[in-house]
C-alpha cells in the first residue's frame, strides 16, 4: 500500500498529504479487481467502500494510449474535482460520450478565462456547463495551443471513462454532485448568474442526465456566439461537423430519458426485424439468433442496442412483454435454450410499423430472397490479418507500426520488402537471398540458428515473419461493416459420437461465427436426411448451441455447407469422417 501511495503521489502532485491519506487510507480495506477492456487489455481497479476509485493501466494498454499509468474514476474526481485540468461541454453531449464517442473540439465550451494549459497526452476531466463535477476522464489529443491553432475543430479528447459507463455501474451508481463552477463558463453568463443558485446539470434521477439542466436557449446562444458558430455546438460535439447528419443534430433535443430512448430503439428494431427479416419458415427461431442476426442488423447507424440500458435489463423480459401483448410466443424447446415458436404477423402493431427510410436501400441488399420467398444465405468474406507482436516491433517501427497494429498479408509483404531494400540487405550476387542483420536475427531466428544462418530466401523470410505475427481475422457479411477479431476464425466442427445401443449421432458446432442459424441448419438437415435433429447448449460456451442429428449425416451436411451455403472447405473440419459408399458384402 505504501508503494501504491507513492505512485499516486507521483502521478498526481496536486494531492496534499492529508488528501492522499484520505484517498489511500492506511487501515481501511481496499479491494483489488482485474477487468478487461474492449481491446482485451487487462487493467487493475482499486475499490474503496464498494466504489472504484483508481485504475492502474498495464504496459499493453500504454502502447495504445501514451498517458499516465494510473487515473482516478469519476467517483474519485467528485471528491477531488480540481485534481485534473477540466474542460466543459454541453449537457446533451454526455449521452454521446457515455455511448463511446470521443469529445470533439466544436463541443468544448470556451470559458471567459481561457482554457487550462495542457500538453498532448495530458489526463483531463470533462465537466458539464454550469457544474464543476467531472463526468468523464479523457486524454488530450493535442495541446491547448494546438486546439486554438486548429480553430477548435477536430477531435480534442480521447475518452477513457465516463459517468454511466460499465465501470460507474460497478460502484454504487450515485450521480454527480452539484458543484458551482470556479469561473463562469461563458463570458456572457457572468452578469446573469450573479446572485443566482449554481446551475445544476443533473436532475434528481441519474438516468435523466440528458436534460438541459435548466439552461435557457438564450444562455446557449451566448456561448455559441462566443464560439463563432451559428448552430448549437452540442449537435456536433461527438463527431466532426462535416459528418453530422440532420438526425444527429436533432438528437440532443429529445426530451426522453436515455432509458426511454433505449426502450424505443428496442421496439423499433423488434418490429423491423419481424416485419422484414423473419419468415414463417424460420420458426422456431432461437431468441439469441433473433437478437444477434436480425435485430442488430435493424439498428440505425450510429446507435447500438444495449439491453442493460433499457428498462427491461434482460432480453428475456423484453420478449416476455411482447408475449404478453400476444405478438409472439416463446418456449423453452430444449433445456436452457429459448426459441420463438409463433409470431402473429397480423397483429396491429406489426402491420402499423413503418420501416425507416434509411433502411430502404440497405434492406434491398440484405433481404435478397429466392423464388420461394425464402431468405438467401450469403457466406461471409473472411480475410486473415496479422498483428504486430512485441518481438516484431523493431522490424515494423520504421514503417510507423507499433505493437497491436493490424495488417493484411500484402501489407506485411510490402513492409518487409521495403525494409530490405531500404537497408540494402539484398545479396549482391544472388537476388533471391536476403542478408540477416541484427534486427532480422532477433525477430526471425531461433537462438540455435543465430550463429548458423546469415542469409534467408525471400519465401523463408516472409513465412517466418507471418508465423511470428499475432493472428487476426476480418469477417464481412453482406450489407454490414467488417468486423476484426483476434485469433484465427473458429472452424465449423463436425464430429461423430456413439450413443447407447451402438447408435451414432452427428454433432455440428461453431455455426454462429459464419452467420448461420443453428435452428435453420437443423431444419434443413432434418429434411434432407429424414432423421431427428435437436439443439443442445455447447458445454463451456455461452450463447452457443450445437446441432445433433441421428446417424452419420456428413454427406448431407457437406452438400448443405459446401454447395448450398458456398462455404470454403478449409473452414470446415470433419468432412473426412463421412461413411464410405460401396456395396455391402
Amino acid at each position: 500500500r505504501r508503494k501504491l501511495r507513492n505512485d499516486v503521489a507521483a502521478a498526481f502532485p496536486n494531492f496534499s498529504a492529508e488528501q492522499l491519506a484520505e484517498f489511500i487510507p492506511y487501515k481501511q480495506e481496499l479491494n483489488v479487481i482485474k477487468i478487461y477492456c474492449h481491446r482485451g487489455e487487462a487493467v487493475t481497479v482499486y475499490m474503496n467502500q464498494k466504489n472504484p476509485i483508481l485504475i492502474i493501466l498495464t504496459s499493453d494498454f500504454l502502447i495504445f494510449f501514451e498517458i499516465c499509468f494510473c487515473f482516478g474514476t469519476v467517483y474519485s474526481l467528485w471528491a477531488y474535482p480540481d485534481l485534473l485540468p477540466a474542460f466543459s461541454t454541453w449537457p446533451p453531449v454526455l449521452q454521446k460520450l457515455a455511448g463511446g464517442a470521443d469529445l470533439m473540439l466544436p463541443g468544448v465550451v470556451v470559458p471567459s478565462s481561457g482554457f487550462p494549459q495542457v500538453e498532448q497526452g495530458t489526463l483531463c476531466a470533462v465537466t458539464l456547463l454550469g457544474n464543476r463535477a467531472p463526468v468523464a476522464v479523457a486524454v488530450a489529443t493535442m495541446s491547448t495551443a494546438q486546439m486554438l491553432a486548429a480553430g477548435m475543430k477536430g477531435k480534442g479528447f480521447a475518452v477513457l471513462h465516463t459517468y454511466l459507463d460499465h465501470l460507474w455501474e460497478y460502484g454504487d451508481k450515485s450521480y454527480p454532485p452539484t458543484l458551482a463552477p470556479s469561473v463562469p463558463d461563458c463570458a456572457g453568463d457572468e452578469e446573469e448568474q450573479e446572485g443566482k443558485e449554481p446551475v445544476s446539470s443533473f436532475p434528481p434521477d441519474p438516468v435523466q442526465h440528458v436534460d438541459m439542466g435548466g439552461l435557457s436557449l438564450k444562455e446557449q446562444d451566448s456561448c455559441a456566439e462566443l464560439l463563432g458558430k451559428e448552430e448549437s455546438p452540442e449537435s456536433r460535439a461527438a463527431e466532426p461537423a462535416e459528418n453530422a447528419s440532420p438526425e444527429d443534430q436533432q438528437q440532443p433535443e429529445d426530451s426522453r430519458t436515455p432509458q426511454e430512448q433505449m426502450d424505443a430503439l428496442f421496439n423499433q428494431c423488434f418490429f423491423h426485424a419481424l416485419k422484414c427479416k423473419v419468415k414463417k419458415s424460420d420458426l422456431p427461431l432461437l431468441t439469441s439468433t433473433f437478437l444477434r442476426s436480425h435485430m442488430f442488423s435493424c439498428c440505425p447507424a450510429g446507435q447500438q442496442l444495449d439491453i442493460k440500458k433499457s428498462s427491461y435489463k434482460k432480453f428475456s423480459k423484453f420478449l416476455q412483454s411482447m408475449q404478453n401483448q400476444k405478438i409472439l410466443q416463446v418456449k423453452e424447446l430444449n433445456k436452457g435454450v429459448e426459441s420463438i415458436v409463433e409470431v402473429d404477423w397480423k397483429h396491429p402493431d406489426i402491420k402499423a410499423f413503418a420501416v425507416p427510410e434509411e433502411f430502404s436501400s440497405a434492406s434491398a441488399a440484405q433481404d435478397s430472397k429466392n423464388e420461394d420467398g425464402e431468405q438467401v444465405y450469403h457466406a461471409p468474406e473472411i480475410i486473415p490479418l496479422y498483428g504486430v507482436s512485441t518481438q516484431m516491433v523493431p522490424l515494423f517501427q520504421e514503417s510507423g507500426h507499433g505493437k497491436g497494429s493490424v495488417l493484411s498479408s500484402s501489407e506485411v509483404r510490402d513492409i518487409i520488402i521495403n525494409y530490405v531494400k531500404t537497408n540494402e540487405l539484398v545479396h549482391e550476387s544472388n537476388k533471391n537471398l536476403v542478408k540477416v542483420n541484427a534486427i532480422l536475427c532477433d525477430c526471425l531466428l531461433e537462438k540455435s540458428e543465430q550463429d548458423e544462418i546469415s542469409h534467408l530466401t525471400w519465401d523463408d523470410l516472409l513465412s517466418r515473419c507471418l508465423e511470428r505475427l499475432q493472428p487476426f481475422h476480418q469477417v464481412t457479411f453482406v450489407g454490414q461493416e467488417p468486423v476484426v477479431r483476434k485469433g484465427i476464425i473458429t472452424h465449423i466442427d463436425i464430429t461423430i459420437a456413439q450413443r447407447s445401443s451402438n447408435k451414432k449421432v452427428t454433432i455440428i458446432k461453431n455455426l454462429e461465427p459464419f452467420g448461420l442459424d443453428p435452428q435453420c441448419v437443423a431444419n434443413t438437415l432434418q429434411q434432407k436426411a429424414q432423421a431427428s435433429a435437436t439443439l443442445n447448449p455447447v458445454p463451456g460456451a455461452k450463447d452457443r448451441v450445437q446441432v445433433q442429428i441421428q446417424g452419420n449425416q456428413i454427406h448431407h451436411l457437406a452438400k448443405i455447407l459446401l454447395e448450398e451455403y458456398q462455404l470454403p472447405r478449409k473452414y470446415i473440419r470433419g468432412l473426412e469422417k463421412a461413411p464410405k459408399l460401396g456395396r455391402k458384402k
